[in-house]
């Protein structure tokens, strides 16, 4: 039995598809009670999780890659991640016709997709000597395509703008681009997205045991992966996609152990991004 905490971590977590496995004790029972005597799970976007812990308004996050060099006093926790060796479908880079990876000039950015437009950026500054303006912009494809030569989607957004374009062929005359796949073109790693990342101070204010910490986050990765059919049934009301989809997504095109493989990725993702200026110089810290 974990020792009791004096307060409870609070958690920046995100309402997207792709970290459903790894929150799954926090949302069903009988490990939802159990874990919210240490834990105060609050929902939020990628981006919103890591300027929350970056403030202190929370303790632990599902951070993006590409966010962790501005977050002082912050440190990954082992076990998981969110990461593909596989096309992962919800990253898509999408340009307008006639617009190549080398001539691309504007690019709207979903205001979600902090890590994923660190990778872009690298990228096309490292193989492809481009480096567009970058804008933010709501995830409406159509509005960020007659703005700007390319688009830039993550998520759920990302996975509904492809399931339209196969479907009814929307903006099948534009170049698609899955992220994931590119970086592993380019490096042979796998595409590592997020992180869960804690505020080390927080454990000394909380009294939570890195350990036990650890171990909460295993379990309910490990739960979330034996209970995808039970995910997929919660999941098909909620997002506009076929059952197969949403089970083919979460067991083939997303993986979620921190493994050797994802560690190498992590190291040359923040190399790269330092040669090219992306992000400033940044050891990856593990708790």
């Amino acid at each position: 039995m974990p020792a009791a905490v004096s307060a409870r971590l609070r958690v920046a977590a995100i309402d997207f598809l792709n970290p459903a496995p790894l929150l799954y004790n926090f949302e069903h029972s009988p490990m939802q009670e159990r874990l919210a005597q240490r834990y105060d799970v609050r929902y939020t976007s990628p981006a919103q999780c890591a300027e929350q812990l970056r403030t202190g308004e929370a303790d632990l996050g599902l951070v993006p890659i590409g966010a962790m060099p501005f977050l002082p006093g912050g440190a990954a926790v082992r076990g998981c991640t969110i990461a593909s060796e596989a096309p992962v479908r919800s990253i898509q880079l999408v340009l307008r016709p006639g617009c190549t990876l080398g001539s691309v000039r504007s690019l709207a950015a979903d205001a979600a997709s902090r890590s994923s437009l660190a990778y872009v950026q690298l990228l096309l500054r490292a193989f492809h000597r481009s480096d567009p303006v970058v804008a933010t912009a709501p995830a409406d494809l159509p509005a960020m395509l007659a703005t700007h030569e390319a688009a830039l989607l993550i998520g759920d957004p990302a996975l509904l703008a492809l399931e339209a374009r196969d479907r009814s062929g929307v903006f099948a005359e534009c170049t698609w681009i899955d992220v994931a796949s590119w970086w592993r073109e380019y490096t042979g790693l796998p595409w590592v997205a997020a992180v869960w990342a804690v505020r080390t101070a927080a454990l000394t204010e909380t009294g939570m045991d890195a350990g036990v910490l650890a171990a909460d986050l295993l379990a309910s990765r490990d739960a979330g992966v034996a209970h995808v059919e039970d995910l997929v049934r919660e999941w098909k009301p909620r997002i506009a996609l076929p059952a197969g989809t949403i089970r083919t997504y979460l067991t083939q095109n997303i993986q979620y152990v921190l493994d050797s493989n994802c560690l190498q990725a992590i190291e040359r993702f923040y190399q790269l991004a330092e040669d090219t200026g992306v992000l400033p110089p940044y050891n990856f810290p593990l708790l």
